[in-house]
């Protein structure tokens, strides 16, 4: 079998794909159309979901570096406490999505990730041993898999055959980034007016993003978009355009909400925005499409390289096609609830209300920032399917914590209780898996075994029944 993957889509899941590969040995290529990185940063912050798996991988500090936090967010316009969220980052990391991109391209190169641009995917044809992808310049490649990361406008899901059913868009929303040389006060300046709806981001000194919405008309998806018009909905909107110019970019989208039918047809699997579209209400689009390939990264190299059989793949699109799903619902509600009239405006006034209660404000951002996730794996102990948090932990060798053990990109049984008979239970997947016999807080199962991409398989409470079970299912069979 061909041990290499192609990507088609150079952005933050296909290259986030690259790195969870290339960390499991699977060679990789990149593909991107485009000449080169275009600047532009639709989107413009990482959740808390997000950071812990870059954490997970060892890089999270990068991106810190490079951000500014805050601890709020928004469902619809109306804020969400993160202070209290249950992680190490309760906060949006504002960064914009080209220093995603450059942080992301950083690391893949130090992996050995190839990303070649100029490079369209025109055609593939697929076999039951491999997948070979024509280029527009007439190259063909031959791969063991090819995964669509190439935008909400996917020529690989569109060669592929897969459908995309949803709702079309109901309005017209402009973005841009430009100096102000009369700002709003505050760094996060978001309202509701009669004709529509405004925001404006300070980005970086002098430079802030500007985006507005009307919900009286729906321009086509081709129609070219300019400065003027981003400047002359502001002032309609808003009274006012801050004294816009200087821009860096504009840009037009709406709120079209369609998701794959199918996340994967024989060789070919889909991710991102390739795989779901959706008014980016939430900022979850970039970070889902980031969650997207964690989840795929260690079962298409497994795969890959022999570990597990093919039906393993087949869990990528019954953990996150229901994610992806609850997006699409979650970003429609949001735009129903942003749009003008009295009628609307009552409904903002009651859920606002709830949103003050601070079990629904949890939830709320529990959803936005994806740290509620669970994947179905079975019923038992709480535990299983979500994300095992990030727990301080004394080895024998010293204090670590949790996601130190998973830079790796292996699975982890973690053994609290100092018994050795998870150990000698999971002996025959030592070359996929780390066992780490550790003291930490109280309140957990004596056992864990943890998915390379943190979430929770199986838990000893209080046997090892089922172990073997489990690691067969998520790491393969045993081999020899």
């Amino acid at each position: 079998m061909l041990e290499n993957v192609v990507i088609a889509g150079g952005g933050p899941t296909g290259l986030m794909l690259a790195c969870e590969l290339r960390l499991a040995g699977v060679d990789v290529t990149v593909l991107d159309r485009l000449p080169g990185r275009s600047g532009e940063s639709r989107a413009g912050g990482l959740h808390a979901r997000t950071l812990e798996v870059l954490d997970q991988r060892g890089v999270a500090d990068r991106f810190l570096a490079a951000g500014r936090p805050m601890q709020v967010g928004h469902f619809s316009g109306l804020w969400l406490d993160f202070s209290r969220l249950p992680t190490r980052y309760p906060f949006l990391l504002n960064l914009l999505q080209a220093d995603v991109e450059r942080l992301l391209e950083q690391w893949a190169a130090e992996l050995g990730v190839r990303v070649r641009w100029s490079s369209e995917v025109t055609g593939f044809r697929q076999d039951a041993t491999g997948v070979e992808v024509a280029l527009a310049d007439g190259v063909t490649i031959e791969a063991a898999y090819l995964v669509g990361c190439d935008g909400g406008r996917s020529a690989v899901r569109k060669l592929a055959g897969i459908g995309f059913p949803g709702t079309p868009a109901t309005l017209t929303a402009l973005l841009g980034d430009v100096e102000l040389t009369d700002p709003p006060g505050e760094p996060v300046f978001m309202r509701r007016t009669e004709h529509g709806d405004f925001s404006v981001l300070g980005l970086q000194p002098g430079w802030y993003r500007v985006m507005t919405t009307r919900y009286d008309r729906v321009a086509g998806r081709d129609e070219p978009v300019t400065f003027e018009q981003l400047r002359e909905s502001l002032i309609e909107i808003a009274g006012t355009d801050f004294g816009m110019h200087s821009p860096r970019w504009i840009s037009r989208y709406g709120d079209a909400a369609r998701q794959a039918e199918q996340y994967r047809r024989g060789r070919v699997l889909l991710a991102g925005d390739a795989a779901h579209i959706h008014f980016p209400a939430g900022g979850q689009g970039l970070n889902t499409g980031v969650q997207d390939a964690v989840n795929l990264g260690w079962k298409l190299a497994a795969v890959v390289r022999g570990h597990a059989p093919e039906a393993l793949l087949d869990t990528y699109h019954a953990e996150r096609h229901p994610v992806g799903e609850r997006l699409l619902h979650n970003t429609r509600a949001q735009t129903a609830l942003s749009r003008p009239g009295a009628h609307v405006d009552a409904l903002r006034e009651v859920f606002a209300g709830q949103i003050a209660i601070e079990e629904v404000n949890s939830a709320l951002a529990g959803m936005i920032t994806a740290l509620d996730v669970r994947y179905p794996l079975g019923d038992g102990d709480p535990l299983l399917g979500l994300r095992m948090p990030d727990l301080d932990l004394v080895t024998e060798h010293g204090a670590t914590r949790l996601f130190t053990l998973l830079h790796a990109g292996r699975a982890v049984l973690l053994d609290l209780a100092g018994d050795p008979e998870p150990a000698a239970a999971a002996r025959d997947w030592d070359d996929r898996l780390d066992v780490v016999v550790a003291k930490g807080p109280s309140g957990f199962p004596p056992a864990v075994l943890i998915r390379p991409d943190g979430h929770v398989a199986w838990t000893a409470a209080p046997g090892v029944d089922g172990l073997r079970a489990a690691c067969a299912k998520w790491l393969g069979p045993v081999t020899g």
